[in-house]
């Protein structure tokens, strides 16, 4: 599995990507005001957008995107953060460390760009991906949980980037190629 920089051309396949992953897993209801937004994320240029393609076909497995502040969401308060969005795993990619990849590309991504402090927002269903963001180092920070609508609440979580992960390419710890995703 190699993950890399989405190609423009593929921007419009990543959405799906995205749709359908939430979708099949039950976090996103067909009525949702949240599928456009899923689909646009990083169609503007407002961060990078990773994907993780398959070693023997190329096919996209997951994306992940990486938006900096100021263009990172609510929960970004300030230069030197930036937010984790939109982690998608397709289901033929899930079981096969796709989401952990993707996660440590993102990581090391932000390092490489002198971010000192991520941060994301996770539904509380969410269970698998918050293993995996727990096992990486991210913590949870209640104080900057963020409710979009009356009813829903998301979940913060962070991961503070020292000079070490910074200096090595940001390797997270407990990721490694194997595993679920």
């Amino acid at each position: 599995m190699i993950v890399r920089d989405a190609r423009q051309d593929e921007l419009a396949e990543v959405g799906e990507i995205r749709v359908t992953a939430y979708q099949a897993d039950g976090f996103l209801s067909e009525e949702s005001s949240y599928r456009p937004t899923l689909r646009a994320l990083g169609t503007a240029g407002e961060g990078p957008v990773l994907v993780a393609v398959a070693d023997d076909d190329r096919r996209i497995l997951g994306t992940v995107m990486l938006q900096p502040w100021p263009h990172g969401g609510e929960v970004v308060t300030g230069p030197g953060e930036a937010e984790i969005r939109a982690l998608a795993v397709a289901p033929d990619g899930q079981g096969r460390g796709t989401g952990q990849a993707l996660l440590r590309g993102v990581i090391e991504r932000a390092a490489q760009t002198g971010v000192r402090h991520l941060v994301l927002l996770t539904q509380p269903e969410m269970q698998t991906a918050q293993r995996m963001y727990r096992r990486a180092g991210f913590v949870r920070l209640p104080e900057r949980d963020w409710s979009p609508r009356p009813g829903m609440i998301l979940l913060a979580y962070g991961l503070v980037l020292g000079p070490s992960e910074r200096a090595s390419g940001g390797q997270a710890p407990g990721l490694s190629a194997e595993g679920g995703g």
